[in-house]
């Protein structure tokens, strides 16, 4: 792939954010130093156009302002912890609730409104940043690394992270995808398939209620393909977001393919493959036209997915699930890659 690198604006008071430009012959994709943001990915149809499948904004103030979380990588915990609590060796530490009577994806000013560092690597672009201790109210200082390549229809995001203290982490990436072009009004077009057996039921703030129940015989069963707009009609509530349980909570985590998506007017697939344990599919719900995005397109209910490959939601307080805590001296690691081809 091909690398490039162009100033994009400046925060102020933190310095000029710059976008990245991988290019293969399948595949053009920018990235945003702010936030280490999916900016843009543009994928070829089965007619051999290119369209842009990513949300997002046209200019910086867009990202300095958004609160979806368009594109950008959340932590140091994505997705929700309960009451904004939780104790480690012994100590209870407290974050600020944004999100109802909960924390969700960092805090306030969590690693999708920093500036990260970045310099080419091999394919790519490696983006760095180092979270202080207290930072949004976490403990130990962390050094995390978000590598993003890319070969050929595939792009990979590798995260490593270290901390002087025990602290509890879950990075992941928040893109919001319509494989029609982002624009378009909804997704009940495409069809999804997900590779997991559980998914975990939710409370009505969104925490998992501590169950961990089998798809067999519910809406939530993905694992063959299913069109989303009869599927969302079906479904409870305003839509998907719930964690899908790729893995039992004390295997082995190992990468496996996560989830699969077809838009069948264009022909473009997305392909999710993760180390990662768990899946959050998001449907857009709280989307409702008041976010402008790319063209001035007004962003509403259903306009896009979300495939965040992550540790299932508050797992720093349920003993049950993977863990999430990451010792002093340990090394975070995990592996997702998004393949974009066209179906014939």
């Amino acid at each position: 792939a091909e690398v490039s690198q162009a100033p994009w604006g400046e925060v102020p008071g933190q310095g000029v954010v710059h976008l990245w430009l991988l290019q293969s012959p399948q595949l053009q994709v920018e990235i945003l130093t702010l936030g280490a943001t999916i900016k843009s990915v543009f994928s070829r149809g089965r007619d051999g156009r290119s369209a842009d499948v990513v949300l997002g904004y046209d200019h910086l103030q867009g990202y300095l302002s958004d609160r979806r979380y368009l594109g950008a990588t959340v932590g140091r915990v994505a997705n929700r912890i309960a009451k904004g609590l939780f104790v480690v060796d012994g100590v209870q530490y407290k974050l600020d609730t944004n999100n109802g009577p909960n924390a969700i994806h960092g805090g306030l000013q969590g690693f999708s409104k920093a500036l990260w560092r970045a310099e080419a690597v091999d394919a790519g672009v490696q983006l760095s940043l180092t979270s202080p201790d207290g930072d949004q109210g976490y403990p130990g200082e962390l050094h995390v690394s978000l590598t993003y390549t890319l070969k050929e229809g595939t792009l990979t995001a590798e995260y490593r992270a270290q901390a002087d203290k025990t602290t509890p982490i879950n990075l992941t990436n928040h893109a919001y995808f319509n494989l029609a072009g982002q624009g378009a009004p909804d997704i009940y077009d495409h069809q999804v398939s997900i590779s997991a057996q559980w998914y975990l039921p939710v409370d009505d703030t969104s925490i998992p209620t501590g169950d961990i129940r089998p798809v067999e015989g519910t809406l939530f069963d993905l694992r063959k393909p299913v069109l989303l707009g009869p599927r969302l009609k079906e479904l409870p509530g305003p839509g998907f977001d719930h964690n899908f349980c790729l893995c039992a909570s004390k295997d082995v985590w190992k990468e496996r393919r996560a989830a699969r998506v077809v838009h069948p007017a264009s022909g473009r697939v997305l392909e999710v493959w993760t180390s990662q344990p768990g899946l959050q599919f998001y449907t857009a719900n709280y989307l409702d036209g008041s976010v402008v995005g790319k063209g001035g397109v007004p962003y509403g209910k259903h306009s896009s997915f979300c495939l965040e490959t992550q540790n299932w939601p508050d797992a720093v307080n349920q003993p049950t699930f993977p863990n999430c805590l990451l010792q002093a001296g340990e090394q975070y690691h995990h592996v997702t890659r998004l393949s974009f081809t066209t179906a014939p």
